[in-house]
Parts: C-alpha cells; sequence; structure tokens
C-alpha cells in the first residue's frame, strides 16, 4: 500500500502497472458518485495524471477520496476510491495486447456469441457502467463477450462504432455488432445472432432491463421495434483494440 500512496508526490509512478485483485468499480468523477465502467480481476491499469482527490477539503482521512486511473486494455480512464488501492498489485510487465487478424476473431465469433448466451441465462439488470458478470450495459456486455476470449474492443458503443469496420445490413453476419442510437452518436449496441436476431442488455425506459434477444425489424415486440427505430447501422470486428498507452484521453467522458 506503501508505494502506491507515493504516487500522491511521485511523478514516475504513472509509468508503473498494477493489477486488480478483485473486481473494481471505477467512477466519472472523484465525487464517486456515477459508475462509469468496472474493472474485473486480472485487469491492469496505471495512474493518471491528475493525481489523488479528497472526498471534500476537511477529510483527513487518508483511505479516503478518488485516484485518477487508466485501464491498460481499452485506454478507459475512471477515478478509483482510494481505499480499492489495497486490491492492485503491482507487476514487472506491463500488460502485452494480442494482435488478433481478421480470420482468427472470425473463428472466435461462437465463442463471445455463446459467453452473451450463458450470461442472459443468469439473474441480471442492466446497470449503467457495467461490464462484470451478472449486471451490464450495453456495451459493456459486447466488450466482456470478446474479452472473455482474449479479444478486447473499446469500451462505450460510439467507441466500438468507430472501431469496427462498417457494413451495409445486407452483408450482416454472426458476431457482428448493430449501433443504433441518433444521428449524431451511437448509444446501443447489440450483437448479432444471425436470423435477424441480436442479444444486448438494455435499460428500463425503452428495453429490458437486462439481457434479451430481439428482432431487427420493424414488426417485432414494442422493444425492438423502438430500437428498430434508431438503428445507426453495423460494423464488424476485424482486429483487437491496441492500447494507445496514454496515461489520460483527451476526451475523459
Amino acid at each position: 500500500m506503501h508505494h502506491l500512496q507515493l504516487h500522491l508526490q511521485n511523478p514516475e509512478l504513472l509509468t508503473v502497472h498494477y493489477r486488480c485483485r478483485v473486481n473494481l468499480n471505477l467512477y466519472d468523477s472523484p465525487a464517486l458518485e456515477r459508475l462509469a465502467t468496472q474493472a474485473a480481476v486480472g485487469r491492469y491499469l496505471r495512474f493518471g495524471a491528475l493525481g489523488t482527490y479528497p472526498v471534500s477539503e476537511s477529510q483527513s482521512d487518508t483511505s479516503a477520496g478518488a485516484v485518477d486511473v487508466c485501464l491498460s486494455e481499452d485506454d478507459y480512464p475512471g477515478w478509483l476510491a482510494r481505499h480499492d488501492l489495497q486490491h492492485l498489485e503491482q507487476v514487472e510487465v506491463p500488460y502485452q495486447p494480442i494482435a488478433w487478424s481478421a480470420a482468427e476473431i472470425q473463428a472466435r465469433i461462437p465463442g463471445a456469441i455463446a459467453f452473451a448466451q450463458t450470461a442472459m441465462t443468469q439473474p441480471n439488470h442492466y446497470l449503467w457502467g457495467g461490464t462484470v458478470a451478472p449486471n451490464y450495459d450495453c456495451s459493456g456486455l459486447v466488450q466482456a463477450a470478446f474479452a472473455s476470449l482474449g479479444i478486447w474492443l473499446p469500451r462505450d458503443a460510439y467507441q466500438q462504432e468507430a472501431f469496427t469496420h462498417a457494413i451495409a445490413r445486407s452483408e450482416l453476419r454472426l458476431g457482428d455488432l448493430i449501433f443504433f442510437g441518433p444521428a449524431h452518436k451511437a448509444t446501443h449496441v447489440g450483437l448479432y445472432l444471425g436470423d435477424n436476431h441480436y442479444i444486448h442488455s438494455s435499460g428500463k425506459d425503452q428495453g429490458h432491463n437486462g439481457i434479451a434477444i430481439d428482432v431487427l425489424s420493424e414488426d417485432g415486440s414494442p422493444v425492438s421495434q423502438r430500437y428498430y427505430n434508431q438503428l445507426r447501422g453495423a460494423g464488424r470486428i476485424v482486429a483487437a483494440y491496441q492500447p494507445k498507452g496514454l496515461g489520460i484521453l483527451d476526451s475523459r467522458f
């Protein structure tokens, strides 16, 4: 724990890498009020450049506050509760990404589908920022399904849309990603199962509040219809994400 606390005064520790010994929550601000994403056991992270913030100016408990971090596999930034530093272990070798070929990824598609379908059979609900079983958000489910095979994708739906190879709807095949949302940005993503169906984790307001299968049609269920009316397009995963190695992204949230 002591070497982690030194981060407050020692910028050199920005280059030190750690792994999570337990599942951890990362938040979108140092207030630690809204979940941004989660880091499953074994994920790598590094400290960011923004440092550490106390809960309040009067906070004297050195275990309180928030630490700026960045997950290594997808370059995703967030704030970690300072008391969770005890659940990190320093590693000598940083995360080493795998450069999967498009053919290798395609061969592993059934495994990603199986992961999502198995997740659907477990009691679950939609969790904004969720990437750890049993509760996921839409892009968290997609990322976790492929990460279970060692294939890392960007974290958010709009990032996944930009990362994948855009395809026409007529070209859809098993394992492609389907994107939904307004004209300016993808806000939802599903995993294509074939036969015009896709699996996704959707929220309470217009979805199932959890993982379910819907049809890509204006003639489907009310949930299917709502998402079909927001259909933006589809993308194929042809590569795994390669981290840029930056401590902090230019656009955080």
